[in-house]
């Protein structure tokens, strides 16, 4: 039996989903309630704060990336242990990937995923200049696709308790329960920016009192027995399980970078590389070296230019990545790690692993990306093919030449590669998920065994001579 569910929705950004997602997390868990957060689509921010509230890691579900046949046995395996999961969305309810080719709710969207799911939506609406006329907007939310199942509404942003009497008879009268009604003099802000919230890693012990806030917030003005109530989930699937086709004997170290300036990763890929048969090792680039013999280095997305004069001051770990990356070691850099790894970033010294520079763009890439691998690496082989969404306001201008690791067309039609792939190191823009290329984790730790063994020949060979 799946653990029981409540998928938190809205009509449309900006409702307030967050807040309130996460706010009943931590509003459960103080209630005595063991909750499994997760998050619809790509997102890495909104986790950071789920995994905050509930004590435990933030995981996405995302059709687009892994597949529908994974969505089911990743609820499991993040659900297991819990008694109930929260499930935020993401944009609004039934917005996601525009395909023609995928029949029902679009395809990524949190309607789409409630569906594979069997769990019910509880809608978060923003009240402000919302009168009689909310009774319409739920009558059409709750009838587009009569396979979503509307357990209730939470209102958000309410007026005074005259303007909430008129809501809750507008959501009576056409069936629709109230699970809780938030004022408006009582809703909260998290500092964001271009990409969204800051960090959770990031934001430090005022992200904690931002969780605490949430959950003092929804708990007042939320009933939390009703939400509770409506949860359940339908996933028939066995829990996916961090399997690998051959775990690889020898006990490699991989670093895995981390702190604020690198958070945007899924808990899945260190899992897996934990089955290949990797130690996997989180270090700090912003304040540490790499980890005591390192034979291969991951680095993920995040924020690395709020922090490029910490990141070029640690010119140990520069230094020592760069080592890493001239011994051939596998080095897999998503995003914010590609943008370490090249000579500088907007001026700062960065790792000089890649020849080149990256700086900001006035505009936000962003969308999901059918990419081909355009030659081998420590990850794929050439030819591969991989969904990956990219999320960045930099750009990379390499000097020289490189072999790309991605090809695929970008939003607007265009044909572009994307990324380097040179001796051990892949890096690009692209952020895939790891479980839907399991094959990527063996390949990688092969590679950071077989470099530690022709290490250790060459050492032996110096020593007999």
């Amino acid at each position: 039996m799946s653990i029981p569910a409540v998928v938190i929705a809205a009509p449309s950004s900006g409702s307030g989903k967050t807040t309130v997602a996460t706010g009943l997390i931590g509003a459960l868990r103080r209630a005595g309630r063991t909750v499994a957060p997760f998050k619809v689509g790509p997102d890495f921010i909104d986790p950071g704060y789920h995994a905050l509230a509930a004590g435990r890691p933030g995981r996405n579900l995302d059709p687009v990336l892994v597949g529908d046949h994974l969505i089911g046995p990743l609820y499991r395996h993040g659900s297991s242990g819990s008694d109930v999961a929260v499930v935020e969305g993401v944009m609004g309810l039934f917005d996601g990937r525009i395909d023609a080719h995928h029949s029902g709710p679009a395809r990524g969207s949190t309607a789409h995923v409630a569906g594979l799911l069997g769990a019910p939506v509880v809608l978060v609406v923003d009240a402000r200049g919302q009168s009689h006329s909310i009774a319409a907007l739920l009558q059409g939310f709750s009838t587009f696709d009569r396979s979503v199942r509307m357990a209730g509404v939470i209102l958000n942003r309410v007026g005074s308790p005259r303007h909430e009497a008129v809501l809750r008879q507008a959501c009576e009268s056409v069936g629709v329960p109230v699970l809780g009604a938030i004022p408006r003099a009582d809703e909260l802000s998290v500092p964001s920016r271009h990409l969204g919230l800051v960090t959770a890693a990031e934001h430090g012990h005022r992200a904690l009192e931002a969780v605490d806030a949430m959950s003092t917030l929804v708990a007042r003005h939320v009933d939390l027995a009703a939400v509770a109530a409506t949860a359940s989930s339908h996933v028939d699937a066995e829990a996916w399980t961090p399997q690998v086709a051959e775990s690889v004997a020898g006990g490699v170290t991989v670093a895995l970078a981390a702190g604020r300036a690198f958070t945007f990763g899924y808990p899945e890929h260190a899992e897996l590389l934990a089955a290949a048969g990797a130690d996997v090792v989180a270090f700090d680039p912003l304040t540490e070296p790499l980890p005591p013999t390192t034979d291969a280095l991951v680095i993920p997305g995040g924020f690395p230019e709020q922090f490029t004069a910490e990141l070029a001051s640690n010119d140990v770990v520069r230094q020592q990545i760069k080592e890493l990356a001239g011994r051939g070691a596998p080095i897999h850099a998503e995003c914010a790690g590609l943008t370490y790894l090249v000579d500088d970033l907007e001026g700062h010294p960065m790792c000089g692993v890649l020849a080149g520079t990256a700086h900001f763009t006035p505009r936000l890439t962003l969308g999901y990306r059918d990419a081909v691998a355009l030659g081998d690496s420590s990850l794929h082989q050439t030819g591969a093919r991989v969904v990956g969404h990219e999320f960045h306001r930099t750009a990379v201008k390499f000097v020289g030449h490189h072999e790309p690791a991605w090809g695929f067309r970008d939003g607007a039609g265009t044909s572009v590669t994307d990324g380097a792939v040179t001796g051990g190191v892949h890096a690009a823009y692209l952020h895939a998920h790891a479980a839907a290329h399991p094959g990527a984790a063996t390949r990688f730790v092969a590679a950071a065994l077989e470099g530690r063994r022709r290490g250790d020949s060459a050492a032996a060979s110096k020593l007999a001579g």
